[in-house]
């Protein structure tokens, strides 16, 4: 559907998160004379007063029967396309589109590689599209990584290449891409998918609009469900890219040290087999570009190095939001006496793995908190025999973990949860355990490269 086509619609915004806002805007530039209805909080509404002519502002949550008014409703991401009233609209005629869909619609002929997956697609992102830019090739990075597509609909010059990361929640938006790459599947986002078979359904979905499938091989999940695409390609097989021991490879070519790679971990290394894989199915020459990720910086949030403070070292990685990504995250600082910072809001999900894991290969110490800190604490009580405490919130469990961890050691914040129990999101939560450690959140939370470039 092009935004064109909603001229003469009964049209709603449902949700103004930044996709909310991009796709307000951009209706208020295309299309300024027509009426729009947002349901939204009061405070969101505040920020919208200057079209108050033309907008009708709701800020209770809508019924069924307030969603079937309309015959386009623009919803946000974070609203599960699951929810009881959303499928009663549906079947009353209500057909509902996102920002990320509008721009696909309006971006029909543009050269397209999307990322998804359950963890590394932002790095792999952002790594795709720095070795694309070190080629000289013009690129886009936007998404789900920090930055609506939306917000990029009328570039000046047409990018080479587009990199977009999907979320789960956005990858059944996305249309006719040149390459779909999908690093990992495990599980996550239960609370808006409603199992885990819908969750892996809308990941894959990306894989059916995609004249090329990237995936990780080391996944046998992956490999199962993608074994029709006509063009499946791989990373993390012998045959191409992948990591052995301390070095990326390409086949049997040592292609780069890792050491030279400002990236911890072996997952991180697997992120940049994927990138270089991409660009190779693309038809870029990702050999050339091998020697532009010594110059590729961790995004924030993202197992990120703040620094060294009163004798401990201090790493935000509080985009991890599965116990899986707890464990990868454990894994890259072995060999230092850890304190772990976990725990957050509870979407119910299984931690017998991380007990498991942590019992065999145990850190300094682990400290649980937030709204499934308790439920931690006493699986931990009953299968592991390593010091574990339990707090209310993240500034007391900072404040312990500072008391508790030996002059040389880390303190990791690799939550393993989200964060909705204490702060709006991921980025939030990073920036406060910044701040509590010490560091200017400011200076650290951006990520770079976003945009056309």
């Amino acid at each position: 559907m092009r935004i064109a086509d909603l001229a003469r619609l009964r049209v709603a915004i449902w949700g103004l998160g930044r996709e909310g806002h991009a796709a307000h805007a951009t209706l208020r530039r295309r299309l300024p004379k027509l009426p729009l209805t947002v349901f939204c909080s009061a405070a969101e509404a505040q920020t919208l007063a200057s079209h108050q002519a033309q907008d009708r502002h709701v800020t209770e949550a809508p019924t069924a029967a307030d969603l079937s008014a309309f015959d386009i409703v623009i919803k946000s991401p974070g609203i599960s396309a699951y929810r009881a009233e959303l499928l009663e609209a549906q079947r009353n005629g209500t057909r509902f589109t996102s920002a990320t869909a509008l721009w696909f619609a309006e971006h029909a002929h543009s050269r397209v590689i999307a990322v998804t997956g359950t963890k590394g697609k932002s790095t792999t992102s952002a790594l795709i599209a720095h070795l694309m830019r070190s080629l000289g090739r013009r690129t886009a990075l936007a998404g789900n990584i920090g930055l609506p597509v939306l917000e990029l609909l009328d570039p000046p010059q047409e990018p080479d290449w587009w990199v977009i990361e999907l979320s789960s929640f956005q990858t059944r938006e996305a249309d006719r891409l040149q390459l779909a790459v999908i690093t990992n599947i495990e599980e996550e986002h239960l609370d808006w998918h409603g199992s885990r078979e819908r969750y892996v359904g809308d990941k894959l979905a990306l894989a059916s609009v995609a004249e090329t499938l990237l995936i990780n091989a080391t996944q046998t999940e992956l490999l199962r469900h993608t074994a029709g695409h006509p063009q499946r390609r791989y990373f993390g097989t012998t045959e191409g890219w992948h990591v052995d021991g301390g070095y990326i490879m390409r086949g049997a070519q040592h292609v780069l040290d890792r050491s030279q790679l400002h990236l911890p971990g072996l997952h991180n290394a697997l992120n940049a087999c994927a990138a270089l894989a991409a660009l190779e199915a693309v038809g870029e020459d990702a050999l050339a570009a091998v020697a532009s990720l010594a110059t590729f910086r961790a995004l924030p949030h993202r197992l990120q190095t703040l620094g060294e403070r009163d004798g401990l070292r201090w790493i935000d990685d509080s985009i991890a939001t599965t116990p899986q990504a707890t464990i990868e995250a454990l894994r890259s600082v072995q060999g230092s006496e850890v304190s772990l910072i976990v725990g957050g809001h509870d979407r119910g999900l299984d931690w017998r793995v991380f007990a498991e894991h942590v019992r065999q290969q145990p850190p300094h110490s682990i400290i649980a908190n937030g709204a499934n800190g308790k439920r931690i604490h006493a699986l931990l009580d009953a299968a592991y025999g390593g010091p574990h405490d339990c707090v209310a919130n993240l500034a007391e469990a900072v404040a312990l973990a500072r008391k508790q961890t030996p002059v040389g050691g880390t303190i990791l914040l690799s939550p393993g949860a989200p964060s909705f129990d204490q702060f709006r999101d991921y980025a939030a939560r990073g920036r406060a355990f910044a701040e509590l450690a010490g560091y200017d959140a400011g200076l650290i939370g951006q990520i770079e490269g976003l945009g056309i470039a």
